[in-house]
């Protein structure tokens, strides 16, 4: 059971921050507005985030801290992506092209402000966060050790913004909005719905989300931060395409994903797969296969919004 509990408490520490920038994704892309900027908002978000604990951490540690940094990191998060919703647009560019700009300056940024306040690139910080179990909940037989011990409060932000994501899209007047203005925003310009300012929401609400993922995928899994976030925006937009571009289905592909990272980086540790004749370079290349994989075979029954990738002129019909 012990091994069943480190799989499971390993999986949210890796499918958590999937969730979180992959759902973030779904936002921009169900208005119209392709996102592959992801990596760079996480990289800005986790660089302010982790700075900011970096900064405080001498006054303030433990949950209050670590809530404040994810604020930082949302905030951070929202301005940076307004670049990217200013260009895709205002100016009808390229959405891809804007996004791969916004990843390339992202780091760079990062490593140069980092060099600024402290000399180096790599900000350190203190992981006082680590939840060991949580009152009265933990106690509960089997459920309690699996989610309620060792474990961090980003995993429970993680599922109440999957929990009202899903609300939002689904049963609500501006997810609806939203996807109408993702599949046919000539309509929704015709009974009186704001185009841009629709795809102006939902490339902001991606930004917050990946800023946060940002620090939530850092958090867990280090005690620095070195100006990257080890690909995880790109395999979201992976876990956003094999979720179809569906709250229900993103949710099922990050646990996926998760449990592939998990055998990937801890397969030495479980004891039944560490004795197969199998090469550590295999187990390291197995999400990123998977997802090629995956891909492959979605991509000819993409559920894609009809208008993604398409600017909005509002004098065309």
């Amino acid at each position: 059971m012990d091994i069943i509990y480190f799989i499971v408490q390993q999986t949210m520490s890796f499918a958590i921050p999937l969730l979180i920038v992959a759902i973030g994704g779904m936002f921009s892309e169900r208005s119209g507005v392709i996102n592959i900027a992801l990596e760079g908002i996480m990289i800005m978000g986790a660089f302010a985030g982790i700075l900011f604990i970096n900064q405080f951490e001498d006054v303030m540690s433990g949950q209050g801290l670590l809530l404040l940094s994810l604020i930082v990191a949302g905030v951070t998060g929202a301005i940076f992506s307004l670049l990217h919703a200013f260009a895709s647009i205002n100016l009808r560019a390229d959405q891809t092209i804007s996004g791969t700009a916004l990843n390339l300056f992202a780091p760079a940024f990062a490593i140069f402000v980092a060099r600024m306040v402290q000399t180096t690139q790599q900000i350190a910080f203190t992981n006082t966060f680590f939840i060991k179990e949580v009152p009265v909940l933990s106690s509960i037989p089997v459920i309690g050790d699996l989610f309620f011990k060792n474990v961090y409060i980003t995993t429970y932000l993680g599922i109440l913004i999957f929990i009202i994501s899903y609300i939002v899209i689904n049963k609500t007047k501006f997810g609806l909005r939203l996807r109408a203005c993702g599949e046919h925003p000539q309509a929704a310009d015709s009974v009186g719905i704001n185009v841009y300012k629709i795809r102006y929401a939902g490339v902001i609400i991606s930004g917050v989300l990946a800023g946060i993922g940002g620090v939530v995928f850092i958090v867990p899994t280090s005690t620095n931060f070195n100006a990257s976030v080890a690909g995880y925006g790109f395999l979201a937009l992976a876990v956003l395409i094999f979720g179809q571009w569906r709250t229900p289905r993103i949710f099922i592909a990050a646990f996926f994903f998760g449990i592939m990272k998990t055998l990937s980086s801890a397969h030495s540790t479980i004891p039944f797969i560490n004795t197969l004749p199998i090469s550590n370079e295999v187990y390291k290349m197995l999400p990123y296969l998977i997802t090629l994989i995956a891909l492959t075979f979605l991509s000819k029954n993409s559920q894609a919004p009809r208008a993604e990738g398409i600017p909005y002129d509002k004098g065309s019909r």
